[in-house]
């Protein structure tokens, strides 16, 4: 018996809801006032949502020795540069990408309608770089995460 093929959306289910509720929040805070209370908070979330967007998509394509999360790549690299890069590309992604945010905000007004939610996607970026570096090495009692 044939086994029925799953859709796009139930193989990326989650991914796709993230990136929609990101996709809301930019649109509601283009039409928004960042002065007023319901604008302020469309730009934040703008910000916290990337980060969601990042943690469901990034764990899902790049590895990070040492991290529960993050995929686990089939077999090996012969190449001591490229099993380096493999074994990192998670943390090499977040680099880089973070780098580029840290570049286009030094470009921007920090005191902007885009400036403010860019330093904040800045701050998202930094603490997700924080948090794969430190899960590397660090553990916490009762989490699953860190019984391996």
């Amino acid at each position: 018996m044939a086994r029925k093929k799953k859709s796009f959306l139930k193989h990326h289910a989650l991914g796709t809801a993230a990136v929609s509720i990101l996709l809301l929040w930019i649109v509601l805070y283009i039409y928004g006032d960042p002065s007023t209370l319901w604008g302020s908070f469309f730009g934040n979330t703008i910000a916290d949502w990337s980060g969601v967007v990042l943690t469901v998509i990034a764990t899902k394509y790049f590895y990070e020795i040492g991290s529960a999360e993050s995929n686990q790549p089939k077999g090996q690299w012969h190449d001591r540069l490229f099993q380096i890069v493999r074994n990192h590309s998670l943390t090499i992604f977040l680099a880089i990408t973070g780098a580029a945010w840290v570049f286009l905000y030094v470009k921007m007004d920090s005191e902007g309608k885009w400036g403010q939610v860019v330093g904040n996607i800045v701050s998202e970026w930094t603490q997700l770089l924080g948090l794969v570096l430190l899960t590397k090495k660090l553990i916490e009692d009762k989490s699953k995460e860190s019984h391996k």
